[in-house]
Parts: C-alpha cells; sequence; structure tokens
C-alpha cells in the first residue's frame, strides 16, 4: 500500500507532468480537473485515502484560495502544496497564511516536486503523531486513531464503542502486542470519562511485597521504609479508569483484596485506619486463558466472574492480514520521518512477504521488523532483502537490488532527419498536400509534438534542445493544444542562462 497524492490543475498537460513526476516517487496518484471535482473527491469515501494535495491556486471555477479554506474548515491535518506562475508569489504567500504546507513555482523540476512531497508528507505524519501523543497524554485517544480495517477490528471496535457509554467492567483478550492497551485507552477516550485519569498496572511487573503497597498505596509509618503517605493506583485513577494488565499474574491472596475493591467501591491502603471511597471504572487484560486459570485454581472464580461481564478478544495479525497493509505503511511513514530517511513504501514482494508471515509477536513485532529495515535501507522502497529473519523465516532467498540508472545527461543520438520532404520519420514537410507552404505555427506545432516523442517526455530536454525556456513551451504546449504524449522521465536540471536567454526570458 502506497501513500496517495490529489493532484489539482485545471490544465492537463501540467497534471500529466506531475503524475509521471509522483509516480517515480512510488506514490500513487488521483487527479482532478478543478476546484469542484477535487472538492468533491477529498469529502466522498475516497477521501480518507488522500495523504496529500498538489493544488494549484488558478483555476477557473473554484481557485486554490477557496478550495483550501474549505479544506482546512474540515480537516487541518492534510498537507497541501501550491502551485503558483512566477508571477503569483502574492497569492502564494496568501495560501501559505490560510494554510498550506508549502508553494511550488511553475515549471517546477521533479527534484523540488519530491523535496517538497517527501517534507510535507513527513511534516504531515509527524503532526499526525503529535496530534495522537497529544491526545493519548490527555487520555483522549479515540477509535477514529487507530487502524482498524480488518471484519475482525471493526468488531472489536463495535463492541468498545458500546462499552465506553456505560461503567461496565471490560475483560480485553489477545495475544501479546495486539494492542490491548490502545483498545482500553481508546474505550475511555469515548466514554465520558475522557480526559481523566488513566492508571496502567502490570500486575505481572509488580515485586510480590509490594503488590498492595502499589494498588491500595500505605500511611507513613506503615512499615519498614515507609518514610512518607503513597497514594495507590486505586486513588491515583479515581474518577477515571484503572487498566489491569496481565491481570492473569495477580498473586491469589490480592485478587481477594481486589474482588472487596471492586464489589464495595473503596479501598483499604496499608496501615490506614478506615477504607477510603473511589470511583474507578475497571478495564482488566489479559493474554492467557482466564476460564483455564479458574478450572487449575490459580485464578478465583469470584473475581473472574466479576472482570468477565464484558470480555472483548482482540484477534491476533494472522487473522486479521487485511490492516498489515495500513500497519506497515504508518510504521514506514513515521519512522521514515522520524529518522530523516526517504524510504516511501513498501515493493509488491515486500508486501507480500510481510502478508505470508504469521507474525507471532503481532503488531509489535511488526512495528519493530519495519523500525530496523527502515534504518538499514537506502532505498526509496523496501524490498525482501530489508526483512531478511522474516524472509529466511519463510525460506524466501532476496533478489539482489538491481542499481537505479542514472538519467543520461544527454538523450541518444537522433537519426538522421530529412529537411523537408513527407512526413515520416522525424521529418517535418514546410509543404502541405497541395504544394503550398504552411503555416509557421503548423510547423511550430509539429515540431514540439515530435520533440516530446522523441525525448520521452523529458520537458527540460525538450526545451534546450529547440532553444526555448521551459515556461515557453508549456505556453506554446498550451496555445497549440498539445498534451505533451505519455512522459516517462523529466530533466531535473536547471535551465541554463544561454536558454533563457535564447527564449527572450
Amino acid at each position: 500500500m502506497t501513500q496517495t497524492i490529489l493532484i489539482v490543475d485545471d490544465d492537463p498537460v501540467q497534471r500529466r507532468l506531475l503524475e509521471a513526476a509522483i509516480s517515480r516517487m512510488g506514490l500513487t496518484t488521483m487527479t482532478a480537473p478543478g476546484g469542484g471535482p477535487a472538492l468533491d473527491l477529498l469529502f466522498s469515501p475516497k477521501g480518507e485515502l488522500i495523504s496529500l494535495v498538489v493544488l494549484d491556486l488558478m483555476m477557473p471555477d473554484i481557485d486554490g484560495i477557496q478550495v483550501l479554506s474549505k479544506l482546512r474548515a474540515a480537516n487541518q491535518d492534510l498537507p497541501v502544496l501550491v502551485l503558483t506562475a512566477k508571477g503569483g508569489i502574492d497569492s502564494a504567500v496568501e495560501a501559505m497564511r490560510a494554510g498550506a504546507s508549502d508553494f511550488l513555482v511553475k515549471p517546477a523540476s521533479p527534484e523540488r516536486i519530491r523535496v517538497s512531497i517527501g517534507n510535507a508528507l513527513k511534516l504531515g505524519v509527524l503532526s499526525g503523531e503529535v496530534t495522537r501523543l497529544k491526545k493519548r497524554q490527555q487520555n483522549r485517544l479515540v477509535f477514529d486513531d487507530l487502524i482498524a480495517r480488518s471484519g475482525g477490528m471493526r468488531q472489536v471496535i463495535r463492541l468498545g464503542t458500546r462499552a465506553s457509554q456505560s461503567a461496565i467492567p471490560i475483560l480485553i483478550e489477545g495475544e501479546s502486542g495486539v494492542g490491548k492497551e490502545l483498545i482500553a485507552r481508546a474505550i475511555q477516550g469515548c466514554s465520558d470519562r475522557a480526559g481523566k485519569p488513566f492508571v496502567t498496572v502490570n500486575c505481572g511487573a509488580i515485586p510480590e511485597n509490594l503488590i498492595e503497597s502499589i494498588l491500595f498505596g500505605h500511611e507513613k509509618g506503615a512499615f519498614t521504609g515507609a518514610t512518607d503517605k503513597h497514594l495507590g493506583k486505586f486513588q491515583e485513577a479515581d474518577g477515571g479508569t484503572l487498566f489491569l494488565d496481565e491481570i492473569g499474574e495477580l498473586r491469589l491472596d490480592m485478587q481477594v483484596k481486589l474482588l472487596r475493591a471492586l464489589q464495595e467501591g473503596e479501598i483499604d491502603p496499608v496501615g490506614a485506619k478506615r477504607p477510603v471511597k473511589v470511583d474507578v471504572r475497571i478495564i482488566s487484560a489479559t493474554n492467557r486463558d482466564l476460564n483455564e486459570l479458574t478450572k487449575e485454581g490459580k485464578f478465583r472464580e469470584d473475581l473472574y466472574y466479576r472482570l468477565n461481564v464484558f470480555p472483548v478478544h482482540i484477534p491476533p495479525l494472522r487473522e486479521r492480514r487485511e490492516d498489515i497493509p495500513a500497519l506497515a505503511q504508518y510504521f514506514v511513514t513515521r519512522f521514515a520521518a522520524e529518522e530523516n530517511k526517504q524510504v516511501v513504501g513498501f515493493t509488491p514482494e515486500a508486501l507480500e512477504l510481510l502478508d505470508s508471515y504469521d507474525w507471532p509477536g503481532n503488531v509489535r513485532q511488526l512495528e519493530n521488523t519495519i523500525f530496523r529495515a527502515v534504518v538499514l535501507c537506502d532505498e526509496e522502497k523496501l524490498d525482501v532483502g530489508d526483512f531478511p529473519q522474516i524472509a529466511g523465516a519463510l525460506g524466501v532467498t532476496p533478489r539482489e537490488r538491481k542499481p537505479q540508472a542514472a538519467m543520461p545527461e544527454t538523450a541518444p543520438p537522433l537519426r538522421p532527419m530529412p529537411v523537408s520532404g513527407a512526413h515520416g520519420g522525424y521529418g517535418v514537410s514546410a509543404a502541405d498536400a497541395a504544394g503550398h507552404m504552411r503555416k509557421l505555427d503548423d510547423i511550430e506545432a509539429e515540431l514540439i509534438r515530435m520533440a516530446i516523442e522523441r525525448y520521452e517526455g523529458r520537458m527540460s530536454e525538450v526545451a534546450r534542445r529547440l532553444g526555448i525556456g521551459r515556461s515557453t513551451l508549456y505556453r506554446k504546449l498550451k496555445e497549440y493544444g498539445l498534451d505533451g504524449g505519455e512522459p516517462a522521465a523529466e530533466d531535473a536540471e536547471p535551465e541554463s542562462p544561454e536558454v533563457k536567454l535564447a527564449a527572450g526570458e
């Protein structure tokens, strides 16, 4: 899965050139011929797939500023690059003030396009990550912030959304690394306790002699070393949510005291003379089968039924493979931004490899695997060879990467071109079928068309060979109604002063 860029421009030549440049970055493109169609796309279900918008400012129906204003009113995070002519810098400044991420002056070189889009995507990812971290810190994370496209996860979200509307105790079951804490945080974020304390307790990581003190607190002097009064996790979570992770690891004697706290809504701090009332929403989680532990006598039956009022089972990653591409793309984009790498996605073979693996460590393992691959990768796409452990486990032999071919500075030699004569090859006829001289405009249009075909849409090379500037070339394309053909590559070198002088610029 790759990121999708929406190109909005009423000029078909510009759209096709931008499509070619962006596609070479390994990104998917959508196009819109004007502001109206662009807004229709952005506010449709397809709009959720768009990661960035390249927006022309001067359009006949709805101009770029209007599109940007309406977009920002609905979505503050979507990056937007605006396109402007050389004389429209004031408009570009206005667009930046309206919320654009950057602007490109037409005609922009492929290198400038690549850098601007890469920077905007990184900024968008980091901004989104900062927003999610703020929500998490403020205990306002919601289900819309999670990546969950599979049927199994949609069912989890449906159950979690319903459970969030009450104070019912919830037991989240699932293997290690599936994201139990994220679901618990989203349940709180969707409830009336959003913004209140969310306190996590890993019941399997607390020293046995400190369990009671950590959960329920203690008074000063309650035991040796208790030099100050200490509030326990229940009191820290008062008014909010207490998340009891790995609840199956809790000692039997502590299970009795936990049961009383849940039933009575009060706790007994160590050394306290009287119980303390607490208002706490309990969400517990486990990667073990509590029902089986109850049968074996390792977990109290009465506590099990108290906690297991509303069970939510999170399927392992191998049972929700539809989520793998989206999760993988999120991780690669995030880590590429954090590590300042140019990685933008995966080769089809790499995605197939990730989809074929069973991921015993679930989402946590996928995250760490992609982190390592991004750090070590020097290409724009992660390939099979960037996942040696996964490839080895599946018995896949990584293919050798082909070195990226450098774009030639000049085009291969032309075939001989006749000066006159009938059409054919690279010839341009000076006379029409009746033998009369053709108009200069017609000859020039035909010459430009053949140059575009000859140099495979590399507009800088076309302009250089014809002795005109790129902006002049684009103007003539528009005048003659030429579409520029199917460009396969475009030279990123700037125009030389000689070419600009020849073009009268």
